[in-house]
């Protein structure tokens, strides 16, 4: 694996706050994939996008009822 395509975010959980290390891996474009909270166990969606434009990668967490 290039580890040059890895990334790490750190973002919060939408359900109890707490605060997740996720490692994106940009070899795979963007990606839509379901995580969970260490915290509370609940189900995290994480949609991630990779902006060539401005290169930036955007991670968006979701809360799915």
């Amino acid at each position: 694996m290039n580890e040059d395509k890895l990334h790490d975010a750190a973002v919060r959980c939408p359900h109890c706050g707490h605060q997740i290390h996720v490692t994106i891996d940009t070899t795979q474009g963007g990606q839509d994939y379901q995580d969970e909270c260490p915290a509370c166990g609940s189900d995290v969606h994480l949609d991630v996008t990779l902006d060539h434009i401005h290169d930036k990668i955007v991670v968006k967490v979701l809360r799915d009822e």
